[in-house]
């Protein structure tokens, strides 16, 4: 049993009174090295000094071939790197099998959308005071214009033109761009400036605020969501990154123009955005059905 290694149990201990980790972790180590023991043994593996690069390798393969994700994985290598590092130092190995070999890649996981009539049955929140009034313009600027949640807390008032619909926010690195605001986002800014007065001084800057007067913090916005989410019984949890995401997802099936969307969500790199947004496949096939010369399925009468 690899439980009762004599390397692995001192390398254990040395994590333990040396490194000071927790048993989770520890115990983490134990079951990743334990994989590697029993890999090694299956294919003939008879002490730590045996193992080599091809067989780190092969173990790799072998375990995201039966599911186990990127991030384990790499959990996994860094355990054998660490345990190598100190069978090096005790001299009973001269080399670390694991040295250089990568985990695969972990896909990015996407929160879900809200489709349309979620999300109109979301936003028909009832404004009965001013944090009623606030949340909902929160939500509808979210969904609107795309923000991130940092940049929504950090607009300020005068960065608003309700005139001609318009923001500016300053996004990653620094980089200020101008947003369209839809006509159901102003309309539930105006209701919401016309409460604000009630909670915070004509000084404060802050577009939205607390309570207390002050600029709203990120944790209260998402727990504000989250909230809304169960009063109105959407489907699944209301965050801010799902509001952004569904607007991202929403323009481009619509639009299928990923540099306009691209530029309104503040990304750099359009690579950003194919990762960040998706098009639902039936709806990609309706465009390649309609698009292509040579897509259609149906069968010409002369052919049949």
């Amino acid at each position: 049993m690899m439980l009762n290694d004599p390397l692995l149990q001192k390398f254990l201990v040395y994590l333990e009174t040396e490194r000071q980790l927790s048993p989770h972790t520890l115990s983490n180590y134990r079951r990743d090295l334990e994989k590697l023991f029993q890999f090694g043994t299956g294919i003939g593996l008879s002490s730590w000094d045996k193992y080599q690069p091809r067989d780190i390798r092969a173990l790799v393969a072998d375990l995201h071939h039966q599911g186990l994700g990127g991030r384990s994985i790499q959990r996994l290598l860094s355990a054998v790197r660490t345990f190598y590092r100190f069978l090096n130092r005790e001299g009973l190995v001269e080399h670390c099998p694991a040295t250089g070999i990568r985990a695969p890649k972990s896909p990015k996981r996407l929160p879900s959308t809200l489709d349309a009539d979620q999300l109109t049955q979301l936003l028909e929140i009832p404004v009965t005071d001013g944090v009623s009034a606030r949340d909902k313009a929160m939500m509808e600027l979210l969904y609107s214009s795309g923000l991130r949640l940092s940049e929504l807390v950090s607009l300020n008032m005068t960065d608003l033109d309700l005139s001609d619909g318009s923001l500016i926010v300053t996004g990653k690195g620094r980089k200020t761009r101008m947003l369209p605001v839809g006509g159901h986002a102003v309309r539930a800014i105006e209701k919401w400036l016309d409460k604000r007065p009630e909670m915070a001084s004509y000084t404060e800057p802050a577009l939205f605020v607390s309570k207390r007067g002050t600029r709203i913090s990120v944790s209260s916005v998402q727990q504000r969501l989250a909230h809304w989410g169960r009063y109105m019984e959407a489907n699944g949890k209301v965050f801010p990154h799902r509001l952004r995401h569904s607007f991202a997802s929403h323009m481009l099936e619509s639009s299928g123009d990923l540099r306009a969307v691209q530029e309104l969500l503040g990304h750099s790199d359009i690579s950003t955005t194919q990762i960040y947004t998706h098009l639902d496949f039936r709806h990609l096939m309706d465009v390649y059905e309609k698009a292509h010369p040579r897509a259609s399925r149906k069968r010409n009468s002369d052919s049949e």
